[in-house]
């Protein structure tokens, strides 16, 4: 059921969801969180798309706000919102509620969302595209007890994190941090089954890839060994290779689908290792809303290498990284095993 409303206000947005609600015959609000998706015209139908597949999951009320670019001096004077509010099959199996904000409402978008927030639930916010530098500090990321972002949708991802690093505050997280946890997952398991010591790493996929960046970060930082960026054609992450006393562990996926796990003195192992549809990271995210310490802990033990390696590859107009396949973290102590937390 789609309820759509012409400059209207928030008091008229939650009346229209108590309507639906009841012209479905479902009274009762069973929802766990609030979801708010700040985004653009453009990247909206996508987001929502997602967001209703996660809500399978987490059954959720979604709110998501488009700011209305102002094209004419007095479009930027004349304030209105407009509202669709969907429940039903429409919407998933929780609310959603189309927030399109034009004037000077844009810059007051948190007064807008703050009466429609579900009552003692957690506010999750994601900005899929075009996140602010410091989400914590935005007045809709103010709201909200955890913050999502994506580097991999910014124009320049290894720069983008570098200013994630700088302005993180705990409940921050990033999908390009989400999109590797099934290689740590598989990483951490393949040295529990060794009782090797590390002795160096290399990863291997695609350049200026957030994700690459991120998992050569946590095993620089779990690991306490030196790690070696690698450049491939993708898709993505291709491949991790471990030197160990024991000999070599290897995790390669070659075609972002299926991955071959190859330990010394064991038979090599095909394991699944697709790379992820969006509606999984958020539904993964979803999953925890406290502070996540491991990814904290990694990006603030590559921030001085992300931001020199930022300032040589992309400041310089059409310049070429120095020496990319060379990138290697400092190695500050004795090799311990990882742990995927």
């Amino acid at each position: 059921m789609n309820i759509d409303l012409t400059d209207t206000t928030a008091s008229k947005v939650n009346k229209a969801l108590v309507q639906g609600r009841r012209a479905i015959g479902t009274p009762a609000v069973g929802m766990v969180l609030t979801l708010v998706i700040v985004t653009d015209e453009e990247n909206a139908y996508d987001a929502l798309k997602a967001a209703n597949d996660a809500s399978r999951e987490h059954p959720s009320r979604t709110l998501v706000v488009i700011k209305r670019v102002s094209r004419t001096p007095r479009d930027r004077t004349s304030s209105r919102l407009d509202a669709e509010v969907r429940v039903g099959v429409d919407a998933g199996t929780g609310e959603t509620v189309v927030l399109r904000l034009y004037g000077e409402v844009v810059d007051h978008a948190d007064s807008v969302v703050l009466p429609l927030l579900l009552p003692d639930a957690p506010v999750v916010v994601w900005w899929p595209v075009n996140a602010p530098l410091d989400p914590a500090k935005d007045p809709l990321g103010a709201l909200a007890q955890r913050r999502v972002t994506d580097t991999y949708a910014a124009e320049q991802p290894v720069r983008e994190l570098a200013v994630r690093a700088d302005a993180y505050t705990p409940g921050d997280t990033d999908l390009s941090w989400t999109r590797i946890t099934p290689w740590r997952s598989m990483l951490a398991a393949a040295l529990d089954q060794v009782t090797c010591e590390v002795k160096g790493v290399e990863v291997e996929g695609e350049e200026f890839n957030p994700s690459c960046e991120l998992l050569a970060m946590w095993l620089a930082d779990r690991l306490d060994v030196p790690v070696k960026r690698s450049l491939s054609s993708g898709p993505g992450l291709t491949a991790v290779r471990m030197d160990t006393d024991c000999g070599p562990i290897a995790l390669d996926r070659a075609d972002g689908s299926l991955a071959t796990l190859s330990i010394q003195g064991q038979p090599d192992r095909a394991v699944a290792l697709k790379r992820r549809e969006t509606a999984e990271l958020i539904a993964e995210e979803l999953r925890r809303l406290d502070p996540d310490d491991t990814y904290a802990s990694a990006l603030r033990y590559g921030v001085d290498r992300l931001t020199g390696s930022a300032k040589a590859t992309q400041e310089a107009p059409g310049a070429e990284p120095a020496e990319p396949q060379q990138k290697t973290a400092p190695k500050p102590a004795p090799p311990k095993k990882a742990a995927a937390k």
